[in-house]
């Protein structure tokens, strides 16, 4: 098998990671405008993600074991297609509760439905296309390879937000039609463009034993991730509150400013991964600390904002600190393992995202509803415990490298 990527090859990954970063992204800007316009709390908006998230955190390393053994290209046109359908039920559901066909607990409930059964196809996606990057990648390049398909979300979650301030003004629905729109067309990108993996490669994978979360050569990987997460989707989810809270804003003009603001962190991810992240030789664990650290100076002026430049500020530290961090984790996870393990230790890595956003949302939503900057201190002090606990652990073990 080759072992790099043909810029061919790297542009069709990052056309199918940036077209889901991009859907997602504007779920995050819109969600919580248009959950009350449909009179939903914001802790049930929240646990919409909470919980579809746990189902996209279950099923990815399973796709990404599944990738090891039927080949990568498969299992990305899965999850683009699933994405596709699922965001046109999602959307369809919002349609009917805004037009009075659903409210209150029924529309909550397909709401939900509709998301999970989103969630549990489009995980697919990720640790499909991370594992083939892995397949054609030396060990020397990893970490710069990983940033650049980090480029990619970090790509999608900036165009994402401006498409969804554009296409807002047409009603809160169409940048979720859009979303459908371009996940279909990625999908026929890679089936009409990326190569698939040779069969003697797939039947060199075959092993006999399963890697697991709690495996001692990643789970400092695993584990830091999902505690970042948590932080990051407790800010992410309440964002929109805090700026139609604060700043007296309609619901358009919160699925602009959200918009906005998420741009900017991810301009600053962005910024971190296709220069810091692509020359430092600086080993992982020095990378994760420097932004866990960006991470909660990031969240203390959040929870301080009064002004939306003020917040900005608050999310371009949030922005590095993501962009130091994910890339070091992935391109670690992937380092220790073997090569037959990589879509495995792909589907892990892929997984805690999600699982981060199991407990977030919903400690941050519930929090709002207590005093509103409770919500961003929440996630301070995740980043201050996580950071502590890597520190302790590398200083008794050293295992993560």
């Amino acid at each position: 098998m080759p072992d790099h990527l043909s810029r061919h090859q790297i542009t069709v990954l990052i056309v199918a990671l940036m077209t889901t970063a991009m859907g997602q992204s504007l779920v995050f800007a819109i969600l919580a405008p248009l959950g009350r316009e449909v009179q939903l709390s914001e802790l049930r908006i929240t646990s919409i993600i909470a919980i579809s998230a746990l189902i996209f955190g279950l099923a990815a390393p399973a796709w990404g074991r599944l990738s090891d053994r039927v080949g990568r290209k498969p299992i990305i046109i899965t999850g683009l297609v699933g994405y596709t359908l699922g965001t046109l039920a999602f959307t369809s559901v919002f349609y009917a509760g805004l037009k009075g066909v659903l409210a209150g607990t029924a529309l909550y409930g397909m709401l939900l439905l509709a998301r999970c059964s989103q969630s549990l196809i489009m995980s697919a996606t990720s640790p499909a296309s991370t594992a083939y990057a892995a397949d054609h990648t030396g060990r020397d390049r990893r970490t710069a390879t990983m940033a650049r398909l980090g480029t990619a979300n970090s790509m999608g979650t900036i165009l994402g937000p401006a498409v969804s301030g554009a296409l807002a003004t047409f009603g809160l629905l169409a940048p979720l039609y859009f979303a459908a729109a371009m996940a279909a067309m990625a999908a026929l990108l890679v089936w009409r463009q990326l190569p698939l993996t040779p069969k003697q490669d797939i039947t060199s994978r075959r092993i006999t034993t399963r890697l697991r979360f709690f495996d001692p050569r990643i789970r400092v990987y695993l584990a830091t991730a999902v505690g970042l997460f948590v932080g990051f989707s407790g800010i992410q989810q309440t964002l929109g509150f805090q700026l139609q809270d604060k700043l007296g804003l309609s619901g358009i003009e919160t699925a602009q400013m959200a918009g906005a603001a998420l741009m900017i962190s991810a301009v600053f991810t962005f910024l971190i991964q296709v220069t810091v992240m692509q020359r430092a030789s600086l080993r992982a664990s020095l990378l994760i600390r420097l932004g866990l650290a960006s991470l909660t100076v990031g969240a203390v002026l959040i929870a301080g904002f009064g002004t939306f430049a003020v917040l900005g500020v608050g999310m371009a530290f949030l922005g590095t600190g993501m962009g130091l961090c994910m890339p070091a984790i992935a391109a670690g996870a992937s380092l220790a393992v073997s090569p037959q393990e990589q879509g495995a230790a792909a589907g892990l890595v892929s997984s805690c995202p999600a699982i981060g956003f199991v407990a977030g949302p919903i400690c941050a939503g519930a929090l709002y509803q207590v005093h509103g900057p409770l919500a961003p201190l929440f996630s301070a002090a995740i980043f201050l415990a996580v950071l502590a606990t890597l520190a302790l652990n590398q200083r008794r073990e050293g295992v993560c490298k």
